[in-house]
């Protein structure tokens, strides 16, 4: 089905706008809609109208009075429509179902283990989406659509997940996603890389703030990054999530275990890979840890047992993390060097899994960059967490009630 279905559903242009006002704002009156607007009195009211009656918005109360009669607040109608938002990562895959207000109404996750490949994981997918609409009472035709992130690269225009990396299962490559799941569930879907999902949700939820530049990295198996700029999504002539992974912080430093990675890549240095292989060196070369007490062989080492040492404070894993932060602050530093985001929003299992990380990689970031203090920037966990992929996949589809 046709993503430009969804854009028809309003299918005035002043309409789109009035709607899009209300959508930012929690609630809002029809005064400081004409204020916004710039519009007539009677195209307000004639519009307002349209969009009730449609069941697009609400009549939510009154506001308080200035002298006269109270005025009526609008707001947007959450149970209009319903969108699935899906990530597809390379650790974990996630479904959500949630109302036109982003409010999650079920939702269902899967760890991708080797056998996860396209052909087991979207049969998985269709079955939970069907699941939930029987749960809830929801005809399909009341489903906007469905609002895909994925690790890059994809082809977004296309709806192709393209080749990814460190997938465990095989047939990643070259998949008709959006086509896949469209034709199984009979909704339109699109596709974006997890990145620019995550930040949508992320500027999504603190649309009522000040924030026009907003910064998003993801640290886990890689490195994944995207900006917002007064509101919208910024990209390039490619798929660029993966390229600050490849920021090249040592000309002379360590071979990427991609082939086609950077020597020195910052990736190399600040990933889920790079502290297990500092671990694994490290035990090797007969460092005493409380590692040694939850493994037979080096080799064994994970990232879990890497932050369960961290809780017990263990030295080798303070070490690791440490090193690993530091080098990420410094990739951070170069980031805001170049781009002077007002807020920094860093996510992914690197973030969740250790304050330890947050706190080295910020503070040495700040300390690097040029501007300090005049140029200020706020760094934050986001407030998604695990959901931001997912739920701005489905910010990525409520959008296009808006599109022109």
């Amino acid at each position: 089905m046709n993503v430009e279905e969804i854009s028809e559903r309003i299918s005035n242009r002043k309409a789109k706008e009035v709607y899009e006002l209300i959508t930012r704002q929690k609630t809002v009156s029809k005064i400081d809609l004409l204020d916004q607007s710039g519009m007539t009195v009677s195209t307000l009211t004639r519009l307002l109208e349209e969009l009730t009656s449609q069941g697009l918005i609400l009549e939510s109360g009154f506001g308080a009075s200035t002298g006269g009669r109270r005025p009526i607040l609008y707001e947007k109608n959450p149970a209009y429509a319903y969108i699935f938002g899906l990530e597809i990562s390379r650790t974990l895959s996630k479904l959500v179902l949630v109302d036109l207000g982003m409010n999650k109404l079920d939702g269902i996750s899967w760890t991708m283990t080797e056998v996860m490949s396209p052909d087991v994981l979207v049969p998985l997918i269709v079955q939970e989406a069907q699941r939930m609409l029987g749960k809830h009472g929801i005809p399909i035709s009341d489903v906007l659509g469905m609002g895909i992130g994925a690790v890059g690269p994809v082809d977004r225009i296309n709806g192709f997940i393209l080749d990814p990396s460190y997938f465990q299962a095989k047939g990643w490559r070259n998949v008709d996603i959006c086509r896949l799941l469209s034709r199984e569930l009979g909704i339109p879907a699109m596709l974006d890389n997890g990145a620019n999902t995550a930040i949508l949700a992320e500027s999504w939820h603190q649309r009522s703030r000040s924030f026009k530049h907003l910064l998003y990295i993801h640290a886990g198996v890689g490195l994944r990054s995207s900006m917002v700029s007064q509101g919208k999504v910024i990209y390039g002539a490619v798929d660029m999530e993966g390229s600050v992974g490849q920021m090249i912080i040592q000309t002379d430093g360590v071979p990427h275990r991609n082939v086609t990675g950077n020597y020195g890549a910052l990736e190399s240095y600040a990933s889920l890979y790079a502290i297990e292989k500092a671990a694994k060196s490290a035990l090797k070369q007969g460092r005493s840890s409380a590692l040694l007490h939850m493994i037979d062989d080096p080799e064994q080492v994970t990232y879990t047992h890497i932050m369960d040492a961290l809780k017990k404070n263990d030295p080798l894993a303070v070490e690791i993390v440490t090193e690993a932060a530091t080098y990420f602050g410094i990739g951070l530093a170069n980031l805001l060097n170049i781009l002077h985001p007002e807020k920094v929003i860093i996510g992914g299992p690197l973030i969740t899994g250790s304050e330890l990380f947050f706190q080295t990689a910020t503070q040495v970031a700040i300390r690097k960059t040029y501007y300090y203090p005049a140029y200020q920037v706020v760094f934050s966990k986001g407030k998604l967490g695990d959901e931001a992929l997912a739920i701005g996949a489905a910010v990525m589809v409520m959008d296009q009630l808006v599109k022109l």
